[in-house]
């Protein structure tokens, strides 16, 4: 079944590719995320008035990849301890966040932190959130590092190599008949 998460963690330019690459991802979509304005432009977003997160709609197959698996990878991607940052980008619009529609994605979402605060040494001051609003960037954000390939991204080329070979089996051995993983409702 399809489902969707919104995820923010610095530029949205290598989140949205990074996803993109991830086996089970049907689709995603940079833009906005929970701000206090309509249909922002990336210049009002930008200018750290409107309290919009740059962020990426990812829609996911949950037959092929599971939301927990989903939000690993994430963290791959993301320092999950820095406060309104991610590499060169500096601004809460760049501010880390993982914001939910389906309001069954939150216990999903908060046990996934509660693992991960177990790995690191700093405070995780990712958001869980329920998503308020979401509006589309502009189109020449979208998939911009595919038409942009030496586009600028706090994202190591490594991590979008390993996207590509991920696998997510306790999701793919529960098509297979096995029982299903925990955080497939």
């Amino acid at each position: 079944m399809e489902r969707e998460i919104f995820l923010a963690g610095g530029c949205f330019w290598g989140v949205e590719r990074y996803m993109s690459l991830l086996p089970g991802v049907a689709e995603t979509e940079a833009g906005y995320a929970n701000g206090c304005t309509e249909r922002p432009s990336y210049e009002d977003v930008r200018s750290g008035k409107t309290g919009h997160a740059e962020t990426v709609r990812v829609r996911y197959d949950d037959c092929q990849i599971g939301l927990s698996f989903l939000l690993e990878r994430f963290y791959d991607a993301i320092d999950p301890t820095s406060v309104n940052r991610q590499g060169g980008d500096i601004g809460k619009q760049y501010r880390s966040g993982i914001y939910y529609a389906n309001k069954q994605d939150r216990e999903i979402i908060e046990s996934s932190l509660r693992d991960l605060q177990k790995r690191v040494t700093k405070p995780v001051v990712v958001e869980c959130e329920r998503l308020e609003n979401f509006w589309p960037a502009e189109e020449y954000h979208q998939r911009y590092l595919e038409k942009n390939p030496d586009g600028y991204c706090h994202i190591p080329d490594s991590l979008f190599v390993r996207a590509e070979m991920a696998d997510d089996n306790a999701t793919l051995k529960s098509r297979r008949g096995a029982p299903r993983p925990p955080d497939t409702p």
